[in-house]
């Protein structure tokens, strides 16, 4: 079992919302791929991919989606 980092999906703002979104899907690769010498060496094949780099935009989108629903899109 790994460390706990997810205490909730509330946050104060949609900023922070969307910085939430960004350690999800980064969480999502490093459990996907635990090995940090594995993620090291595909970061320079992803990183110059223009396809990667919009999948990892789409998965952050949808992430901030999940966020701002929990949050009921800051409404007050």
């Amino acid at each position: 079992m790994s460390e706990q980092w997810l205490t909730s999906l509330i946050t104060d703002d949609a900023q922070q919302g969307y910085e939430l979104a960004i350690k999800l899907s980064r969480m999502g690769v490093k459990y996907t791929q635990p090995s940090d010498e594995v993620r090291g060496k595909l970061r320079p094949v992803y990183g110059e991919d223009a396809n990667s780099l919009i999948a990892s935009s789409q998965v952050i989108a949808i992430n901030f989606q999940t966020v701002s629903a929990a949050n009921n899109y800051w409404r007050k």
